[in-house]
């Protein structure tokens, strides 16, 4: 993956908020998404905001794995 920041796709993201706000910036930006959460994330953390910038990194990793085409992992 040359290029893109996002080392391993295959990672886990554990509250229901990540996939709340993941789901709303989808419905909003649509392919945009991702880039609005990490601006979104950026931002936060530019303010100093930690606990608001990890949220937005979480949603991020959420979007990534709800647009996975092949999400591999444990199914149960």
């Amino acid at each position: 993956m040359s290029g893109d920041r996002v080392q391993d796709r295959k990672f886990f993201v554990a509250d229901r908020e990540a996939y709340d706000g993941a789901a709303a910036l989808l419905d909003t930006f649509g392919e945009g998404a991702l880039a609005e959460a990490a601006a979104r994330a950026e931002r936060c953390r530019g303010l100093g905001n930690h606990i608001h910038y990890t949220r937005w990194c979480r949603v991020g990793r959420a979007i990534l794995q709800l647009g996975d085409p092949d999400p591999g992992g444990a199914v149960h």
